[in-house]
C-alpha cells in the first residue's frame, strides 16, 4: 500500500512540476510582451497561449494540492464532532469528489479525442486544443486516485 501512495505522489509532484513550468513561461511571456509591446512589436498569439497555460497551470496542480490539503479548509463544525461521525463525514465528502472528478476526467478525455478528429485549434496560432484538454483530463482521474489515498490513510490512522 505505501507504493500505491508514493506513486500517487510522486504522479501528483511530477504534473505540478509541469504546472510550475506553464506558470514560469505564462511569466516569461507576459513580461516579454509587455516590453516588445511598449516597443510597438506585440507577440502575436500571447492571449491564446496564456489561456492554455492559465488552464494547464490550475488544472494540472489540483491534485498535489489536494494531496497536501492545501486548499481552503474549515474545520470549526468538523472538529467538534466524535471521532466516528468525524471519520464518515470524511469518507464521504471524498467518495463525492471521487465522483465528481472521474465524470469531469471522463467527459474531458473524452472532449479530448473529439476535438482531435475534428482538428480543434486555437484561431490564431493554430495550437490544437486536445493536448491540454487531455492533460486536464489525466489530471482530474489523478485528483480520484489521490481521494482514493486520502480514504487509505483516513482507514489506516494516518490522515489527521
Amino acid at each position: 500500500m505505501k507504493s500505491f501512495l508514493a506513486a500517487v505522489k510522486g504522479a501528483s509532484s511530477a504534473l505540478a512540476a509541469a504546472a510550475a513550468a506553464a506558470l514560469t513561461l505564462l511569466m516569461l511571456l507576459t513580461i516579454a510582451d509587455v516590453v516588445l509591446r511598449i516597443l510597438g512589436r506585440p507577440i502575436v498569439g500571447t492571449y491564446e497561449l496564456v489561456a492554455l497555460g492559465g488552464a494547464l497551470a490550475i488544472g494540472l496542480s489540483l491534485p498535489l494540492t489536494s494531496w497536501v490539503r492545501g486548499h481552503i479548509y474549515v474545520d470549526s463544525f468538523v472538529a467538534r464532532l466524535p471521532r466516528l461521525p468525524r471519520v464518515v463525514l470524511c469518507i464521504a465528502t471524498r467518495l463525492l469528489v471521487l465522483a465528481l472528478f472521474f465524470i469531469l476526467g471522463w467527459n474531458l478525455l473524452k472532449y479530448a479525442l473529439d476535438l482531435r478528429s475534428a482538428g480543434e485549434v486555437t484561431p490564431t496560432l493554430r495550437v490544437p486544443f486536445f493536448p491540454v484538454t487531455l492533460a486536464l483530463g489525466l489530471s482530474c482521474l489523478l485528483q480520484c486516485l489521490v481521494m482514493v489515498a486520502d480514504i487509505v490513510k483516513i482507514f489506516r490512522n494516518e490522515y489527521e
